[in-house]
């Protein structure tokens, strides 16, 4: 329901948009971009979805040797003193819980080619648990808040693209990236168990995220005494590392299970082509809203209403500029990250503007892509609070990454 007026409402504003600027500004190429949006939206989503295949089919091969090898339950084991509480509909135990476990782990890691298929693969588990299977349970619903909130301990990508666009120091936006996108996913958690009444204070989420604020605590004073170059090598070696560790692992698992390790693969591979079939109508649709909206010019006027609003009361309008990136990220991955980069390259990668885009960049991620995808493959209509709880998450980070980039770069 939610997904439904979100896509008629950009619909709308794009139209309304588009005929003032052709009223009023004698706009007449804005109807030929908006078009060009649409078709263009439209293939992206394809290609995306077609792109998706491959890799679809090598971790559901994969997951499926786990599964047969035990390793699934192991994780669900390991992580049942947390996931009991926070997925209090899931059973103690059930192959849902490693899953969801492994696709948390790759996210931490950046390992967005393993994240994707693992999480398909989890909300799909999940689905066979689900009474009502048009609407979004409970454990989906904080499933893809804690993919929204966006926890990637090392933002890799986001120091690539200072380093091309010559930042000086590429890995300075390190830190208040973590602190940023550890207050989304908080308020993730928090928001999703408080609509689930689900007791916050309990021993075991208590520990959880306790532990959780030592370790981040500990991991920024380690990468903070390192250089640049040091803090890349490492990331990228740790995370690739332990991804052919895991890939390796799952297949001698399934030699000393004495299965058929190919024939196991093939078998779950096979679900790749499907699930990626499913998820194109539900991303053209979306993407091609998203499109829309941003050709017709929605997004220039939402900012300089917003720049006049802070100028208004007195308010610094230096983060302005950077707003483009943060509206752009619940909406479109890739359109945030050429909000980020335009921003890098009209204002330098040092910039005060620069760095933010950065920070805002690595804070959260794409909640319409992820709810379009997620539940589109196992086609959940009705996704209850999952949007609202995921915005509130969203605006968190952005807030927390204004107000660290203001601390860090002014």
């Amino acid at each position: 329901m939610v997904l439904n007026y979100i896509w008629i409402g950009f619909l709308i504003i794009a139209f309304v948009v588009a005929l003032l600027r052709l009223i009023f500004a004698g706009d007449t190429e804005i109807f030929n971009n908006i078009m060009t949006a649409i078709f263009g939206s439209a293939k992206t989503g394809f290609e995306i979805s077609l792109g998706l295949t491959g890799v679809l089919s090598l971790w559901l091969g994969l997951m499926r040797i786990g599964e047969k090898a035990g390793l699934i339950q192991r994780f669900a084991r390991f992580a049942a003193p947390v996931f009991n509480k926070l997925f209090p509909g899931v059973p103690p135990g059930h192959p849902a819980s490693g899953t969801i476990f492994m696709n948390f782990s790759a996210n931490l890691l950046g390992l967005d080619n393993a994240a994707t298929p693992i999480g398909l693969k989890a909300i799909q588990q999940l689905q066979e648990l689900n009474p009502k299977k048009d609407t979004a349970s409970d454990a989906m619903i904080m499933f893809l808040n804690i993919n929204a909130a966006g926890l990637t301990l090392i933002p890799i990508t986001v120091m690539m693209y200072r380093a091309q666009l010559g930042a000086a120091n590429p890995s300075d936006v390190f830190l208040p990236i973590l602190l940023s996108t550890s207050a989304s996913i908080l308020t993730a958690i928090i928001t999703v168990c408080i609509i689930q009444k689900i007791n916050l204070l309990q021993k075991e989420l208590l520990l959880f995220f306790g532990g959780m604020a030592l370790f981040i605590g500990g991991l920024s004073f380690l990468f903070k005494n390192l250089s640049a170059e040091q803090v890349s090598t490492y990331s990228t070696l740790i995370a690739n590392m332990l991804l052919f560790t895991i890939i390796c692992g799952f297949i001698i698992a399934g030699m000393r299970k004495k299965i058929n390790v190919y024939e196991t693969f093939i078998d779950g591979a096979k679900q790749g082509i499907g699930t990626a079939i499913r998820i194109i109508p539900y991303l053209v649709a979306i993407l091609v809203a998203i499109g829309v909206f941003s050709a017709s010019g929605a997004m220039g006027f939402l900012i300089d209403g917003i720049r006049w609003a802070v100028a208004s009361v007195g308010l610094d309008t230096s983060f302005v500029e950077a707003l483009p990136t943060i509206i752009m990220k619940p909406l479109s991955g890739s359109g945030s990250r050429g909000m980020m980069i335009h921003a890098m390259e009209t204002y330098g990668a040092d910039s005060f503007i620069g760095r933010l885009s950065c920070v805002a960049q690595g804070t959260t991620d794409t909640i319409l892509y992820i709810v379009a995808v997620y539940y589109g493959s196992i086609a959940v209509k009705n996704t209850r609070h999952t949007i609202p709880s995921a915005l509130i998450a969203e605006l968190a980070g952005a807030i927390t990454a204004i107000t660290m980039s203001y601390i860090f770069f002014r």
